[in-house]
């Protein structure tokens, strides 16, 4: 490929942890409707296809239960209110994300997350170091689609031939296969290597210093089997 200009990044397990929120916004739901509360491991496996599948996953009998779009809308209500209490960066991203920036980079984040939770985000953590933030939107299919990838591409002015994707999950792997992207799966997010391994991952980075160290190597893994 060509030199890397553009670095795409997965948010949720990639470069915040908000697993604590989205679960206590799971269980906040639930208990409102009198459901059973789920584990902090069950919301982790349930994450990665969007809020939606999250609470599909969460509620009782999914999407087919009678109440289920009245816990997914209070679901909706609580974390966008809430999606800052315990959610942090990952240690060595903001350190990764002024690098990239002062290497002259382009770095755009694609997220499942609705939109709303995803400007929030973005506007505390981000603003001074990402240019583009995509969320859930109407007419934008969702990840593993491309039309995130692609939008975000879009508005940045970059061409897929010069960008790289980063992010944690098999839902990632697949996203950046769909936008023609190689990827870079790091290890400190919600899935592990083993799983990542079965899900098609062949570039790994156990440290915001590894992605750097990666993506400055220029023509790296696709060409290398990294």
């Amino acid at each position: 490929m060509e030199r890397v200009t553009t670095v795409v990044f997965d948010l949720d397990g990639t470069l915040l942890n908000t697993l604590d929120d989205l679960a206590d916004s799971t269980n906040h739901a639930l208990e409102r409707f009198g459901f059973p509360r789920r584990t902090l491991d069950e919301v982790r496996r349930f994450v990665g296809n969007g809020v939606r599948k999250l609470m599909e996953r969460a509620v009782p009998d999914g999407a087919s239960n009678p109440e289920f779009e009245a816990v997914f809308d209070c679901f909706k209500r609580h974390y966008v209110t809430h999606c800052m209490v315990k959610t942090d960066l990952y240690p060595g991203i903001p350190e990764l994300l002024e690098r990239l920036k002062a290497a002259g980079y382009k770095l755009g984040i694609v997220s499942n997350k609705l939109q709303g939770g995803v400007d929030e985000l973005y506007a505390h953590y981000f603003r001074s170091t990402v240019q583009v933030a995509v969320g859930e939107r109407e007419g934008v299919r969702r990840k593993p689609a491309p039309d995130m990838v692609e939008l975000a591409l879009e508005e940045l002015g970059a061409a897929k031939e010069e960008a790289v994707y980063v992010g944690d999950s098999d839902v990632d792997v697949a996203t950046a296969a769909a936008a023609g992207l190689p990827c870079i799966s790091v290890l400190w997010g919600f899935r592990d290597r083993d799983f990542l391994l079965r899900h098609g991952a062949s570039c790994f980075a156990e440290t915001p210093e590894e992605v750097f160290g990666i993506l400055q190597s220029g023509t790296f893994f696709r060409e290398k089997g990294r």
